[in-house]
């Protein structure tokens, strides 16, 4: 659905844990990956349910990364975040992941009443490797009722943190969500270690984690949306002409720091060629021209533009230059190489703005 999907390194480390558990109580190591995969199941049906839910409200999804209480999503632009945030699409994206959920553990039980009723549901452990068709009713019961929660950032969190902001702003909502998120997240450790039982010692654990990422990517949404490419683009930079040839443009590149190169015909910027590129076409075939070598696919930004749009051009492209043009003339670029350095300082020389106005 042009949604990147991205899976967290803590549910990596999960599926080691459920192997190691099911070594240590002499069952089947498949066992275990059949328990994390029957979660990751789950997760995966309500992101799911959700990108559709999304989908069908034009909102842009940049990409979700996956955690075993279910996905924080990113979104492409401020737009499609602050839509996110209007009250009916809010509530819409906060009962569809329960939803999904409740609804897929109610079919897979009725499955098994029809098709086995001597396989009793109730019995307990609810979530065992040992069995794990009851354990694909209870982990999506478990991840449905988990997300209802007003634990920030599950589902119901966020609706509070939406609420809030509109009475009180942002930054206020943001407070009271994750103060009630790490106060569950705290009781559920807490219980889950009185009661040894270590689904709820995991949940609490990765509200906790998953507050921390999600209220990065809010501060990150908000800084990629507020600076455009005048404000970190490359002014100084080398050029390339078509003509050149492939030993004139790797002296250029030696005497310069930039390892991808705008290549331009006149005012009008033609192609794009990466110093590896030069030095594959002289190992290979020996001396020729820049024109043979330069790729003509490429993608432009306008100095208005925004630092999210530039990277969501960046991200799967494999693009490692952006040119920032103006009609047709190329006003300057953005690299991988100088964007972290770029907003480094941007940042410092905002707060030293900011100090001298005081």
């Amino acid at each position: 659905m042009g949604v990147e999907l991205r899976i967290h390194t803590f549910f990596i480390l999960l599926l080691g844990v459920c192997m190691a558990y099911t070594e240590s109580t002499h069952m089947s190591v498949f066992r275990g990956v059949g328990l994390w995969l029957v979660l990751l199941g789950a997760v995966a049906v309500r992101e799911v349910a959700r990108m559709i839910v999304a989908a069908y409200h034009g909102l842009q999804l940049r990409n979700i990364l996956l955690l075993p209480i279910g996905g924080l999503v990113a979104y492409a632009n401020a737009e499609s975040a602050e839509n996110a945030g209007a009250s009916k699409i809010q509530w819409r994206m906060a009962v569809t992941g329960p939803a999904a959920n409740l609804s897929l553990a109610l079919v897979v039980a009725l499955l098994v009443i029809g098709m086995s009723p001597t396989l009793n549901l109730l019995d307990r452990p609810w979530i065992t490797p040992a069995h794990l068709i009851r354990s694909i009713v209870w982990l999506n019961v478990f991840l449905g009722v988990l997300n209802l929660l007003p634990a920030y950032p599950l589902d119901g969190g966020r609706v509070v943190r939406g609420g809030v902001a509109r009475a009180q702003g942002r930054a206020q909502g943001s407070r009271v969500a994750t103060g009630l998120g790490q106060i569950l997240a705290m009781t559920a450790i807490i219980a889950g270690l009185v009661l040894m039982n270590a689904w709820l010692l995991m949940a609490g654990f990765f509200i906790l984690i998953g507050a921390q990422l999600e209220d990065q990517g809010v501060l990150f949404q908000s800084v990629v949306d507020t600076v455009n490419m005048q404000d970190i683009m490359l002014t100084e930079f080398s050029m390339l002409a078509p003509s050149d040839t492939l030993e004139d443009a790797l002296h250029k590149s030696i005497h310069s720091l930039q390892d991808d190169f705008p290549v331009v015909r006149g005012d009008s910027l033609v192609g794009i060629i990466s110093r590896q590129s030069i030095l594959s076409a002289l190992r290979s075939e020996g001396n020729g021209y820049v024109q043979a070598v330069m790729s003509r696919s490429f993608h432009v930004a306008q100095p208005e533009d925004s630092l999210g749009t530039t990277i969501s051009r960046f991200a799967g492209r494999g693009l490692s230059l952006v040119p920032v043009t103006e009609g047709e003339r190329i006003v300057g670029i953005v690299t991988l190489q100088n964007l972290m350095h770029s907003m480094s300082l941007l940042a410092e020389s905002r707060k030293l703005r900011r100090q001298s106005q005081e």
